[in-house]
């Protein structure tokens, strides 16, 4: 059984109830009909006429409190409840639901500000952050081609402890979901000291940290990418790795980085990407890109059912 079937047949196991709020995308509306269908998730469409006005003012005026000391006027809160995806965002965090997906029709700021903004931070992890599942066909490098990615969606820049945070979220989400043992590299186009910049002293430091907040993990770095997952090239390039090349959990030292891997990845590798899968928030969510296919709903949805169970 494949990456991808295994995750739809973990959703099935407790089902959970995902909210859609694109409902005027015509891949979300048949990626719903497929989820009913394949009993993947309970899934609400929810459409403006859904938004009781009642609760719409309500959840105005809450956000509005929650953010006024900081750039939201009323005027701006009616603002965005206009559209279903502030509305669907404070359901899930009032739990009337027990995930959000959207970002078919919405931009990746504006899905991730409503996610953050609505959902909010967990304190343990201090940070939002994302990550794609990343599935390989006929590869025997990672987890049998199972990888996770992060964060290519979020952080521009991410220091030393925000890239800590990153993998602890990373790892979690690939342990519960993919029911993976994380092995995490830290990424760089050095391998323990095989250059000398001040962005591989962030990774020195990002290891540290990651160490102090987790020492349970396996973790690596700095690490140049077939040093992390090629058995081989790691025997020759640091054969004293505690990873010895089978990472699964790829933590890359920008966003830049993060984006353009995953995207040549998919392309080039024929892989498939779910996500962006944010991290960090007190309740599950998943950013779709605007490229997304119906099967990129369908499975980001069933992705976000399992981080609910």
């Amino acid at each position: 059984m494949g990456t991808i079937e295994k995750i739809r047949q973990k959703a099935r196991e407790k089902l959970k109830t995902i909210i859609l709020p694109e409902y005027d995308d015509k891949r979300v509306v048949e990626a719903a009909e497929i989820i009913e269908k394949e009993g993947l998730a309970k899934v609400i469409l929810l459409t403006t006429e859904m938004m009781e006005p009642a609760e719409k003012a309500r959840y105005i005026e809450e956000y509005y409190q929650m953010y006024k000391a900081k750039d939201v006027d009323m005027e701006v809160a009616k603002g965005l409840f206009e559209d279903t995806l502030y509305y669907a965002a404070m359901m899930t965090r009032e739990g009337k639901v027990d995930g959000l997906v959207a970002g078919a029709s919405h931009t990746t700021p504006d899905m991730a500000r409503a996610a953050i903004r609505c959902l909010g931070i967990d304190e343990r992890i201090t940070i939002a952050s994302s990550c794609f599942i990343m599935s390989v066909p006929d590869c025997s490098l990672g987890d049998e081609g199972t990888f996770v990615f992060a964060d290519c969606g979020i952080i521009p820049d991410p220091n030393c402890r925000q890239l800590a945070c990153i993998s602890v979220a990373a790892a979690e989400l690939g342990s519960k979901v993919l029911g993976l043992t994380p092995r995490i590299a830290l990424l760089s186009y050095s391998t323990h000291g095989s250059a000398k910049a001040k962005s591989i002293e962030k990774i020195a430091g990002a290891l540290s940290a990651l160490k102090e907040m987790a020492p349970e993990l396996l973790v690596d770095g700095e690490l140049q990418v077939d040093a992390a997952i090629v058995p081989e090239v790691a025997k020759i390039k640091y054969p004293d790795s505690p990873l010895g090349g089978r990472a699964n959990i790829l933590i890359f030292p920008n966003l830049e980085s993060g984006n353009i891997s995953y995207k040549l990845v998919e392309r080039l590798g024929k892989a498939r990407a779910l996500g962006p899968l944010l991290l960090g928030l007190k309740k599950p969510a998943s950013d779709l890109s605007r490229g997304c296919s119906v099967q990129d709903v369908v499975d980001c949805v069933a992705v976000t059912a399992i981080r609910a169970q």
